[in-house]
């Protein structure tokens, strides 16, 4: 088999080699646990820790004292959803999810329905909607009418980890807050890819996963309280009291360190990851008849994501073209519900058929994608798919 080719920077991405050399030394060097503070080398990772937090919150412009971590986004997001509807002094019962978001968040949303919590979802504009709004993207007016008295949460990503659709994230804080309910927002697939600011996009509780933004696996954060609202959570880890007491445990300085020695190095080049995106889409456009993108246009930064790219096949199941090309990494879906084998939620959510989503696939470009790893990428796939 040719060497991989890897093409599914949404489902996770390779460490920075400066995250691994940033990260190292808190294995072997520099193991102390940070909350042994009575010696030097305890004191020394509890420092280091801070040090990192402080990077981090100031990256996506949110309080240092917000900042929680985590094991990964999806604890986040539990932590979040959990956290806000059964705290002690929470007297509202209804909760507002959009139908595009990742199953971590409909998961949870599920079961807390199931434990007595009102929940309503959101539609998103359509692939064919004949109106001027992004498809893929929240419908606000919709949005407006769910919410009500009692809404205590609305829960919205930041971007859309299959169709790569940006939600329009302030006037979903606006209306929101207008209501008198908390934002929390699923950053994961935009943290690392597009600038993130927490207090001026009015995001209450923001949640991501480093190795999203080419960290380590097994390290997230979730900002609480990231605007002037105050924000109150049952916790959902107990024993030991760390964190505020908000998220017990013995904290990981090598995974913290790497976490902010990523988000440190900035988002990605947007214009020469959405040039790439766009030769891929250009060239398998020209080899393989009757492809047709889904979600927003390819043309604007602001409402997709520049490394994304899904479309649907004419007459080959998206499974299908990925078994045949096994020396190219790429999807036909979210990486954390590909054991699911029904059709994708998203693109049944905007309106595809079923046959039509089946039909679809998904490239993920990222910083260390190159010309020529987009080119015989799309050698290999134009080969595969002839053979049909």
């Amino acid at each position: 088999m040719a060497e991989m080719i890897y093409l599914d920077h949404h489902a996770t991405t390779p460490c920075d080699p400066r995250v691994v050399d940033a990260m190292l030394p808190w294995f072997t060097e520099r193991f102390a646990n940070p909350h042994s503070d009575s010696h030097a080398a305890g004191r020394e990772a509890a420092d280091a820790i801070a040090g990192s937090i402080q990077t981090i919150a100031e990256t996506i412009h949110a309080p240092a004292s917000a900042l929680l971590i985590t094991s990964g986004a999806t604890e986040s997001i539990n932590l979040a959803m959990r956290g806000v509807m059964t705290h002690p002094r929470n007297r509202r019962n209804h909760m507002v999810v959009c139908t595009t978001e990742h199953p971590a968040v409909l998961d949870v949303a599920a079961d807390l329905q199931r434990s007595g919590v009102e929940v309503s979802y959101v539609r998103v504009h359509p692939q064919s909607s004949g109106d001027a709004s992004p498809p893929g993207t929240i419908d606000l007016d919709a949005l407006a009418e769910a919410i009500t008295d009692q809404t205590a949460l609305v829960n919205v990503m930041l971007a859309n980890n299959e169709m790569g659709a940006i939600h329009p994230i302030v006037e979903v804080a606006r209306i929101t807050h207008e209501a008198g309910a908390l934002l929390h927002c699923d950053a994961t697939q935009a943290v690392g890819r597009m600038p993130v600011d927490v207090g001026a996009m009015g995001i209450d509780l923001l949640s991501a996963s480093a190795h999203k933004f080419y960290g380590p696996k097994g390290i997230g954060l979730l900002v609480a309280g990231g605007c002037e609202r105050r924000v109150r959570l049952r916790p959902q880890i107990v024993g030991g009291g760390q964190q505020q007491g908000l998220r017990s445990g013995t904290m990981n300085p090598a995974g913290v360190i790497a976490m902010a020695t990523a988000i440190g190095l900035g988002v990605d080049d947007g214009p020469r990851i959405a040039a790439l995106r766009d030769r891929l889409w250009q060239t398998l456009r020209a080899e393989v008849d009757g492809i047709e993108l889904n979600g927003p246009t390819l043309s604007d930064a602001s409402v997709r994501l520049a490394g994304n790219l899904n479309f649907r096949l004419r007459s080959v199941e998206g499974e299908t073209w990925m078994a045949a090309t096994p020396d190219v990494a790429f999807s036909s879906g979210s990486a954390c519900s590909s054991a699911n084998p029904s059709a994708s939620h998203v693109l049944l959510a905007m309106g595809l058929s079923e046959s039509e989503a089946r039909r679809s696939v998904r490239f993920g470009v990222g910083r260390f994608t190159t010309e020529s790893d987009i080119d015989q990428a799309c050698e290999r796939l134009i080969a595969a798919y002839r053979r049909f």
